[in-house]
């Protein structure tokens, strides 16, 4: 079980949101201060979501290359704002080793297919859930589509990872919603979780329903003592 910690950020600021309300920011401190503390970890892979640029539809190039710089051998995947397979590419080139795609993958029913042909295994699909469904746009819109539907397309497309976030345990350090990830797990997608993972206990229990490995945040921040 890979443990990867999250830096979400808005602005110049690494902040955390409670269940992805952007009103309801809990955490916000400069990401000049965060990441470097987060590598402290020794992490495999670092999780970077733009939540500026997930909100707004384009990707911010020059966060992107910030955290690379600040996050040094360490390889990112990156999500927020990526809406077409050639902005995908231009991550990619940045030097980052993952990007998570959600809403442009559901835009179209080809979309799925046109990513992983274009990006093979450096795709990482979201499956960010709400109430069953699949959400976009920064969390903001509803695709229309259910969690089981969704997996059935990555795997028939030949989708390599998802990462599912339970959108209502995010930020809420709630523990993780071990009912999705058995619904998500030995579809044939290896699956990353993330919302409300808060330490060894709940990384035992993803392990034993089958995720490939975990992302957290506002339980590492408050790890490392960052939060009041």
């Amino acid at each position: 079980m890979e443990l990867i910690p999250a830096l979400d950020l808005l602005g110049s600021d690494a902040v955390r949101l409670e269940q992805g309300d952007y009103d309801r920011v809990i955490f916000r401190r400069p990401v000049t201060e965060v990441l470097p503390r987060l590598l402290e970890l020794r992490p495999s892979l670092l999780h970077v979501v733009d939540l500026q640029g997930a909100r707004d539809g384009y990707v911010r190039h020059d966060i992107i290359r910030q955290c690379l710089e600040l996050s040094g051998s360490t390889p990112l995947q990156v999500s927020g704002g990526i809406r077409s397979v050639e902005t995908a590419r231009e991550v990619i080139n940045l030097g980052v080793a993952r990007v998570i795609v959600g809403t442009a993958v559901w835009a179209r029913p080809t979309g799925v297919t046109e990513f992983v042909d274009a990006l093979g295994d450096s795709l990482v699909v979201a499956i960010d859930v709400r109430q069953g469904r699949i959400a976009v746009g920064g969390w903001l819109d509803d695709v229309g589509l259910e969690v089981e539907e969704a997996v059935e397309r990555c795997a028939e497309a030949g989708v390599t990872r998802l990462h599912v976030t339970a959108i209502s345990r995010d930020g809420t350090m709630r523990g993780p919603d071990l009912d999705l990830y058995r619904l998500v797990c030995g579809r044939g997608p290896l699956v990353v979780a993330a919302g409300g993972v808060r330490g060894d206990e709940d990384l035992a229990h993803l392990d034993e329903v089958g995720c490939e490995a975990a992302v957290m945040g506002l339980g590492l921040l408050q790890r490392l003592g960052l939060t009041e």
